[in-house]
Formats: structure tokens, sequence, C-alpha cells
């Protein structure tokens, strides 16, 4: 095999090289400094900054290899396509929305902002990778590169207990589910003998139904995911580490790792392992079924705002699954995959929106917003407000919100499939949520409270509520042609 490395590759993993090197920028400052901080904002604009300059990038370069017979990048480690495109401008547009919720969070602008936005360009490096791997070591490279960051990331926050009890719970399972994940790409090592995504799936028709070795791997590699994404029963640590680490992180792990984590569940599912075992596949149904039942019936009991979006983000994580088992199962795989990814963007958006209101409401960082502290948010901040109802109408999937449009072509592409059950299971579910997304809309319109958020007029979290709200309505009124658009681009 050639690993000669032309100019070629370096053009196409430019976006990369430019994330990585604009993630040096602040901490060399402030090492030049002698360890005092720039101003926020500067620190702010140079983690901007590097997140625009690689979408520009990944966006210029798509461009000019969508054409290309050969879209593989360093000896065919690394692929170019619409997948890698579109979750990877999610990630980017969803770490820079996060990075400026940092900013304006007590728990996490202070000493060490630096850091902070080192550490989260380089977690969005570790998505970058982690969406174009073609190979399944480059593909745990990328893994482990954001999840690291992530860890440390929730550690640094000014809250002295519950984030660092987060950092904990993330960092062990975390690690067992990357040990699992390993366990599993040796057994398919042993079997195949090669770790390319590409050869595995030209071994995957003969060896599913026969070798055990092989099956054990795929399967260990799948649990791998599941914990990941925060499927059933491998959701356990999902609430805590969603309530215990700083908002900003929480949006970003509730969004960009999310979509990541299963653009490259994708990857493995295309090996259409679910039509060479029938077990699999029907164990795969019902987690999905057990994913979506959990997390909304789960959601219905809380009262603190961010355990509820965590639960919500679990049951989403099962909407989500139903389109990665029809992948799974489809002769086109870009029938499924559209749907997936277009409903990742929609998600993304709208649970970006909800957890940047919980972080404007948060004074100082050992703040705890509950449901009920919504009280009278309409009369005193009707702005603000209508946004969060925007976002919390599009979670339950109402129309004509990216939320309601999301889920229609997600369960179409499953029922196009045979899988009318799973659709059935999805709409139910989908009702079942409208309760406790409805309840923080009652709680704002029909309460009185003197309830007041810490943000100043117009600071810029504010400006990306409001524009995450305007794009989830107009996203959903003209999803018809940006589905055509993601779905020419996955063909």
């Amino acid at each position: 095999m050639n690993f000669n490395i032309g100019i070629a590759d370096l053009i196409r993993v430019s976006p990369m090289i430019v994330l990585f090197l604009a993630s040096l920028i602040p901490i060399t400052i402030k090492v030049l400094r002698g360890n005092r901080e720039q101003s926020s904002e500067a620190t702010l604009f140079q983690g901007l900054g590097g997140l625009a300059a690689a979408a520009i990038l990944q966006m210029t370069v798509y461009m000019a290899v969508s054409d290309s017979p050969n879209p593989m990048v360093f000896s065919n480690a690394l692929v170019i396509d619409g997948v890698s495109f579109w979750v990877g401008i999610i990630a980017l547009i969803a770490s820079a929305i996060s990075l400026i919720l940092m900013h304006d969070n007590p728990a996490t602008n202070g000493e060490q902002f630096s850091e902070l936005v080192f550490l989260t360009l380089s977690s969005a490096l570790g998505m970058l990778i982690l969406v174009a791997a073609a190979d399944l070591l480059v593909l745990f490279i990328g893994l482990e590169t954001m999840s690291l960051a992530l860890y440390l990331m929730i550690a640094m926050s000014h809250e002295q207990k519950l984030s660092k009890e987060a950092a904990f719970k993330y960092f062990i399972l975390g690690s067992f589910a990357s040990a699992l994940f390993l366990y599993g790409v040796s057994f398919l090592f042993g079997t195949v003998g090669s770790t390319y995504i590409p050869e595995i799936i030209q071994h995957t028709g003969q060896l599913i139904s026969s070798n055990r070795l092989f099956l054990i791997g795929i399967v260990l590699v799948i649990l791998g995911f599941c914990f990941k994404v925060s499927i059933a029963p491998f959701h356990a640590w999902t609430p805590d580490v969603y309530q215990g680490a700083p908002t900003p992180h929480a949006a970003l792990m509730a969004t960009a790792v999310k979509a990541v984590s299963f653009a490259a569940f994708l990857r493995i599912i295309t090996t259409k392992s679910l039509v060479g075992s029938e077990n699999l596949f029907t164990i795969l149904q019902w987690l999905a079924v057990l994913t979506m039942i959990l997390g909304n019936v789960a959601a219905i009991i809380q009262n603190n705002f961010k355990r509820m979006l965590a639960y919500s983000s679990i049951a989403h994580s099962g909407y989500i699954l139903v389109g990665i088992i029809t992948v799974g199962v489809s002769e086109r795989t870009s029938f499924g995959a559209s749907g997936v990814i277009f409903y990742l963007v929609g998600y993304s958006l709208m649970t970006l929106g909800a957890f940047a209101i919980v972080s404007l409401f948060e004074k100082d960082e050992n703040s705890k917003i509950q449901i009920d502290d919504l009280a009278g948010y309409a009369k005193r901040h009707p702005v603000m407000a209508f946004c969060l109802t925007i976002f919390l109408l599009s979670l339950a999937g109402v129309p004509p919100t990216i939320g309601f449009f999301g889920k229609f072509y997600l369960f179409t592409s499953a029922i196009g499939e045979g899988l009318i059950w799973l659709a059935l299971w999805g709409v139910l579910n989908s009702v079942i949520s409208a309760y406790y997304y409805l309840r923080p809309i009652v709680v704002m319109y029909m309460k009185e409270g003197d309830i007041e958020d810490a943000g100043s007029i117009m600071n810029p979290t504010r400006v990306a509520i409001l524009v995450s709200a305007v794009f989830v309505v107009l996203l959903g009124i003209f999803s018809g042609p940006i589905y055509s658009i993601v779905e020419k681009a996955l063909s």
C-alpha cells in the first residue's frame, strides 16, 4: 500500500490543519503575556475566526472534490463526501455557538478562557477527523481527540462539585465505550485483515452469518457507539453529565458530539451487517423503541430544565437510530442517510437554542434552573420567551418548524423500507413528548413570576438565540429544497 502524502492530500485536509493552528493562537498569546489572559473578546474572536476559516475551507474542498472520481485522502484513510461535509459543518457551527455561550456564561469565562478555546477547537478537530474517517483506527483517533478535550473542558468549570463528578463519570464511561469499540475493531481486523471500512463492507456479506468472531466485532463496535450517542440501556451517564457540566459544554455534547458520533455510526452501519444478522437487526430495533420510550417518559417527571433537555436528547437518539436502521437495510444508502443528516441539522439548531436560553438564566456557576423558575418570563422578556417556544415546539415536532419535517423525512424513509411499526413507535413517542415540551411554555405564559435572566440587553448569546430561532422556522418552511440538496450530496 502506498503511503506517500502529496500536496493534494494536505489541501483536502486543510480545514483540520487550520483548526489545529487556530487552536494554538490563544494559548500561545497567553504564554507570551506571562500567563496573563488577554481580553475574553479577543480570545473569542480568535476562536470564532478559526472555526469560520475551517468552515469556509470545508465548503471549498467539498465543492472541488465532489465531482472527483477519488474523494479519498491519505491512502484512503479519510473520505471527503456529503456526510463528512454536512456533519462537519454542523459540528463547526455548534462549536461556534458553544464558544459564544462560554464567553457569556459565568461557569466558563475566567482565567482559563484561552485554554477553553484551545480545547473547544481541539475537540472540533477530532470531530472533523471522526466524520471523515474511512478507517476504524483513524476513526478511533478522531473519537479520542474529541472526547479527551471534552473531559478536560467539563472538569475546568468554576463550579466545584457537580462539574467534577460529571467529568469523572463521562471519562470513566467514555473510556469504557472506547475500550468496547477497540476490542470490536481487533475482532474485525482478525477476521478481515484490514481496518478499512470499504474492505470490511466487501467481506460483511459472507462473514456476518458464518463467522462468529466477525459478528462479535461488529456488535462491539456498534455498542461502543450506542454509549456515545446515549442509546438505552447505555444512556445512564447522560442526565448526570449534562446537568453537572457547564451549560455551553452540555450544548456542545448534545449537538455536535451526537451529530458526528451518529455520522460515524452511519459509516459502520453501511456494512449491511443488519441484512446478514436477523438477531442484530431485531435487537437494534428494540433498542430504538426502548430509547424513545425511556427518554420521553423520564423527561416528563423532571423539574430541572437541563435534566429535561438531557432526557429529551436521549429520546431524539432513539428517533435518529430509526434512520440509522433504515440505512442498514436499505438498498439505496442515500435514501435513509439524507433523512438522518437533515434531522441532525434541525435537531442541532433547536437544541443549541434551548441550551442557550438556559445559559442566559445562569447568574453564577452554581445556578440550577428549574422549569417552575420560568414563571413570568414571557411578560418580562417576550422575545426570548417566544424563541424558547419555537425551540420547544420544534423539538416536539410541530409544523411548520424543521423539527416536524425532520421527523417526517426520517419516519417516511423507515416506512419506505417496511419498518412501519418502528415509525409508529416514533410518532407515538412524539405525541408523548408534547407534554413535557409544552410544560415550560405554559409556565412562561400562564404563571406569574419575577424571573430575570443574567444577560445584557443584546449580548452575543441573545443574538445566537435569535438567529437559531429564525433558522428553525425558515429551514422548516423551505425544507423541501434543502432536503433535496442533502439527498443529492449523499447520492
